[in-house]
Protein backbone atom coordinates (compact mmCIF):
# COMPACT_ATOMS: atom_id res chain seq x y z
CA UNK A 1 0.00 0.00 0.00
CA UNK A 2 3.05 2.23 0.44
CA UNK A 3 4.67 2.13 -2.75
CA UNK A 4 0.53 2.70 -4.01
CA UNK A 5 1.20 6.46 -2.08
CA UNK A 6 4.36 6.98 -3.00
CA UNK A 7 3.30 6.47 -6.86
CA UNK A 8 0.06 7.90 -6.32
CA UNK A 9 1.90 11.00 -4.75
CA UNK A 10 4.60 11.14 -8.34
CA UNK A 11 1.82 10.99 -10.38
CA UNK A 12 0.02 13.69 -8.47
CA UNK A 13 3.11 15.62 -8.14
CA UNK A 14 3.42 16.00 -12.39
CA UNK A 15 -0.29 16.99 -12.33
CA UNK A 16 -2.24 13.81 -13.37
CA UNK A 17 -5.46 13.70 -14.21
CA UNK A 18 -7.91 11.22 -13.20
CA UNK A 19 -5.90 9.17 -10.72
CA UNK A 20 -8.08 5.88 -9.67
CA UNK A 21 -6.34 3.22 -8.14
CA UNK A 22 -7.97 -0.71 -8.54
CA UNK A 23 -7.55 -3.33 -5.77
CA UNK A 24 -6.84 -6.45 -8.10
CA UNK A 25 -5.93 -8.52 -4.80
CA UNK A 26 -9.58 -10.96 -5.15
CA UNK A 27 -9.91 -10.24 -8.80
CA UNK A 28 -6.03 -10.99 -10.76
CA UNK A 29 -3.15 -12.42 -10.17
CA UNK A 30 -1.52 -9.57 -12.30
CA UNK A 31 -1.02 -7.46 -9.70
CA UNK A 32 -2.40 -5.87 -5.94
CA UNK A 33 -3.22 -2.89 -7.14
CA UNK A 34 -3.64 -0.82 -10.44
CA UNK A 35 -2.77 3.02 -10.51
CA UNK A 36 -4.19 4.63 -13.40
CA UNK A 37 -3.47 8.20 -14.54
CA UNK A 38 -3.32 10.17 -17.76
CA UNK A 39 -1.68 12.80 -18.96
CA UNK A 40 -2.58 15.35 -21.98
CA UNK A 41 0.01 15.19 -23.98
CA UNK A 42 3.12 12.72 -24.90
CA UNK A 43 5.72 14.94 -22.68
CA UNK A 44 3.48 15.40 -19.64
CA UNK A 45 2.82 11.46 -20.04
CA UNK A 46 6.83 10.85 -19.95
CA UNK A 47 7.05 13.25 -17.29
CA UNK A 48 4.43 11.36 -15.01
CA UNK A 49 5.85 7.98 -15.58
CA UNK A 50 9.63 9.70 -15.04
CA UNK A 51 8.37 11.15 -11.54
CA UNK A 52 6.85 7.04 -10.19
CA UNK A 53 10.27 5.41 -11.48
CA UNK A 54 12.15 8.12 -9.74
CA UNK A 55 10.38 8.34 -6.77
CA UNK A 56 10.44 4.66 -6.21
CA UNK A 57 14.61 5.00 -7.06
CA UNK A 58 14.45 7.59 -3.77
CA UNK A 59 12.88 5.06 -1.35
CA UNK A 60 14.51 1.81 -3.14
CA UNK A 61 12.08 -0.04 -4.69
CA UNK A 62 12.94 -1.71 -7.67
CA UNK A 63 10.95 -0.44 -11.14
CA UNK A 64 10.66 -4.57 -12.09
CA UNK A 65 10.24 -2.94 -15.67
CA UNK A 66 9.12 0.40 -17.65
CA UNK A 67 7.09 -0.31 -20.93
CA UNK A 68 6.06 2.34 -23.49
CA UNK A 69 8.26 5.22 -22.56
CA UNK A 70 9.33 6.42 -26.02
CA UNK A 71 5.46 6.59 -27.69
CA UNK A 72 3.95 7.88 -24.33
CA UNK A 73 0.86 7.04 -25.35
CA UNK A 74 0.72 4.16 -22.81
CA UNK A 75 3.24 3.85 -20.47
CA UNK A 76 3.56 0.99 -17.90
CA UNK A 77 5.68 1.09 -14.72
CA UNK A 78 5.70 -2.08 -13.13
CA UNK A 79 6.29 -1.98 -9.29
CA UNK A 80 5.74 -5.58 -8.51
CA UNK A 81 2.59 -5.43 -6.60
CA UNK A 82 1.41 -2.35 -8.32
CA UNK A 83 1.29 -1.49 -11.96
CA UNK A 84 0.79 2.19 -12.67
CA UNK A 85 -0.54 2.35 -15.85
CA UNK A 86 0.15 6.43 -17.12
CA UNK A 87 -1.91 7.03 -19.85
CA UNK A 88 -2.01 9.82 -23.13
CA UNK A 89 -6.14 11.10 -22.49
CA UNK A 90 -6.90 9.70 -25.96
CA UNK A 91 -5.70 6.03 -24.81
CA UNK A 92 -7.26 6.04 -21.69
CA UNK A 93 -10.27 6.54 -23.27
CA UNK A 94 -9.99 3.87 -26.03
CA UNK A 95 -8.91 1.40 -23.31
CA UNK A 96 -10.98 2.16 -20.39
CA UNK A 97 -9.23 -0.29 -17.85
CA UNK A 98 -11.49 0.64 -15.07
CA UNK A 99 -14.65 -0.71 -17.16
CA UNK A 100 -12.69 -3.77 -18.25
CA UNK A 101 -11.60 -4.08 -14.48
CA UNK A 102 -15.05 -3.04 -13.20
CA UNK A 103 -14.83 -6.36 -10.55
CA UNK A 104 -12.44 -4.71 -8.43
CA UNK A 105 -12.87 -2.14 -6.11
CA UNK A 106 -11.70 1.33 -6.50
CA UNK A 107 -9.05 2.32 -3.55
CA UNK A 108 -9.59 6.20 -1.65
CA UNK A 109 -6.59 7.78 -2.70
CA UNK A 110 -5.65 11.01 -0.84
CA UNK A 111 -3.62 12.89 -3.28
CA UNK A 112 -3.17 16.93 -3.66
CA UNK A 113 -4.63 17.55 -0.48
Amino acid sequence: MEILKLAAEACDDKRADEIVALDLAQVSLVADYFLICHGTNERQVQSIARAVKETMEEHQISVKRLEGFEQARWVLVDLGDVVCHVFHKDERNYYNLERLWGDAAQVPLEVGQ
